[in-house]
């Protein structure tokens, strides 16, 4: 796949929100983490790096002084999609701080056969001179060129790439004057039509009786618990002690011994033995060979507790005395089990109400599972539904430059998939402006608890107490990446309610497997 920034929430394959797609108003949104600046390549291009077998090294030698002032900025539309951005550096608007520089770098210079601050100022320029202009011509050009697209309101696609036909070599040793040529993408004004006419299938995952009595058998098996019983049967686990027998079967001198060890009779692999168990008491006798039992001398030596050196040794019979029977017991299905799976504020009384309730939860998790499912499906339908045209042969170029390591080939065979991605992410972009989507800290900070109790719920806890959550959901949000998870997810649902609540919603109740036969198609 083409590794391209992150696509938006409508690139379900791969996750995160397009930071290509340059707007120039947040509409008071929350703003983006880690959403990268405008990047130019203008220290990739090795036009502008290398003259004969010289290479710049660019370094931060330049100060942090950027000017702010406009210079000689002009723009060629090539039909409504493509553009030629001319940008005109000259002497004057960086001669000042070059010179600065140079002379900051002269008080600071420590060079032998000077003193301190004394190195000669045409030694300095000499040294450092191509290297300072580089920079700050290219921190002028950067600066300047964003603060163009952003006062044009150009809505550009990609990157700025330097002109392949009309850029000139530069000489950096005799030039005064610089001028810079760019290509840059525009995004194509489109039209997204929602209305009632249309229908969007959502499939809507109902809880079948299988389903739930399954996850009621889980938490009835969860809150079990052992209690003893006077004869053993073939589920039952056994507590008792062992005493290693020599070749007689009498007590073996200095043999090992194992107090309190459980054992369970359904996972013995020797029959006869396991048969032997059966119906037995507390206080009986059963002499049998471990190793053969359970076949792993691992096993029995964390069994006896010894180590693995001596468990390899083990051989022959060993004499179990039974000293407690345990039988394990399902919880009942009671208000004491309503409460410690629901919570002790629960309303639920009868097994009934408490199925209703379960219901109501699997269905509640599975929902998150239908939501994915219609996001997929409207990004396909307005995808197919919004004519738009892109400047194909730009982001193919900006692909090409963005991603070293792939071929022109392999990007031109994913350049659909692409395409696809980018088309949602300019749509959902024209959704959120026209409908005034707004995300706020209280947004991320629901969202972020949400994405919390759901965790905790994977191991069973759902009744986790709300500060509990809040202090999780802090975490989540102190991550970059994962704030902007949390921020797309957020941004994502929003978006949905604004199309759920525009067009035809044709809700399709399924069950699960029918749901994931659906997934496959």
């Amino acid at each position: 796949m083409v590794d391209v920034p992150d696509l938006g929430s409508g690139a379900l394959r791969r996750g995160g929100s397009s930071p290509f797609v340059r707007t120039t108003k947040t509409n008071n949104r929350v703003a983006e983490p880690n959403r990268r600046s405008i990047r130019f390549l203008l220290i990739y291009d090795n036009r502008f790096q290398e003259q004969g077998n010289s290479k710049i090294v660019f370094s931060s030698l330049g100060s942090n002084k950027i000017k702010s002032e406009s210079m000689n900025i002009t723009r060629e539309n090539i039909g409504e999609l493509n553009a030629i951005i001319n940008v005109s550096i000259e002497k004057s608007d960086y001669e000042a701080t070059v010179n600065d520089v140079l002379r900051d770098y002269r008080k600071k210079a420590n060079m032998p056969g000077f003193r301190p601050g004394k190195v000669p100022a045409g030694l300095i320029k000499k040294m450092y001179g191509k290297a300072i202009l580089v920079d700050e011509v290219n921190k002028l050009l950067s600066n300047n060129l964003s603060k163009y697209i952003v006062d044009e309101k150009l809505n550009i696609l990609g990157d700025p790439l330097p002109n392949e036909e009309k850029q000139e070599e530069i000489d950096w040793d005799t030039a005064e004057n610089f001028n810079f040529v760019f290509d840059i993408g525009i995004a194509p004004e489109i039209e997204v039509k929602l209305d009632k006419r249309s229908k969007y299938p959502y499939y809507a995952i109902t809880a079948d009786s299988d389903t739930i009595q399954k996850q009621i058998d889980a938490y009835t098996g969860r809150f079990g618990e052992n209690i003893p019983v006077e004869t053993v049967e073939e589920n039952d686990t056994i507590r008792g002690n062992f005493i290693q027998l020599d070749a007689d079967g009498n007590e073996l001198e200095g043999g090992i011994k194992a107090e309190k060890v459980v054992i369970a009779v359904d996972l013995m692999k020797d029959n006869a033995v396991q048969n032997e168990f059966i119906g037995k008491k507390n206080d009986d006798v059963i002499v049998f060979d471990p190793v053969k039992t359970f076949e792993s001398k691992h096993e029995v030596g964390h069994m006896l507790n010894i180590s693995h050196e001596e468990a390899e040794k083990i051989e022959g019979n060993f004499k179990f005395t039974i000293i407690e029977i345990l039988r394990f017991k399902k919880a009942e299905l009671n208000e004491e089990l309503f409460k410690k799976v629901l919570g002790d504020d629960t309303e639920v009384k009868t097994e009934e109400e408490f199925k209703a309730s379960i219901k109501s939860d699997i269905e509640d998790s599975l929902k998150y599972s239908s939501d994915y499912k219609f996001a997929i499906d409207t990004r396909d339908m307005l995808v197919e539904k919004t004519k738009m045209e892109l400047p194909d042969d730009f982001l193919k170029r900006w692909l090409v430059a963005t991603n070293k390591e792939l071929t022109k080939e392999q990007i031109d065979n994913d350049y659909d998939h692409f395409i696809v991605d980018l088309k949602w992410q300019l749509i959902k972009d024209k959704l959120i402006k026209e409908n005034e989507v707004v995300i706020k800290e209280e947004d991320l900070n629901a969202m972020a608890k949400e994405m919390a109790k759901m965790q905790f719920r994977q191991y069973g806890m759902n009744n986790v107490p709300d500060e509990y959550l809040e202090n999780y959901a802090g975490q989540i949000l102190s991550k970059e990446e994962d704030k902007r998870r949390v921020f797309n997810k957020v941004q994502e649902d929003k978006l949905l309610d604004v199309i759920k609540s525009k067009v035809n919603v044709d809700i399709r109740e399924v069950s699960q497997e029918e749901f994931n036969k659906l997934l496959e198609k």
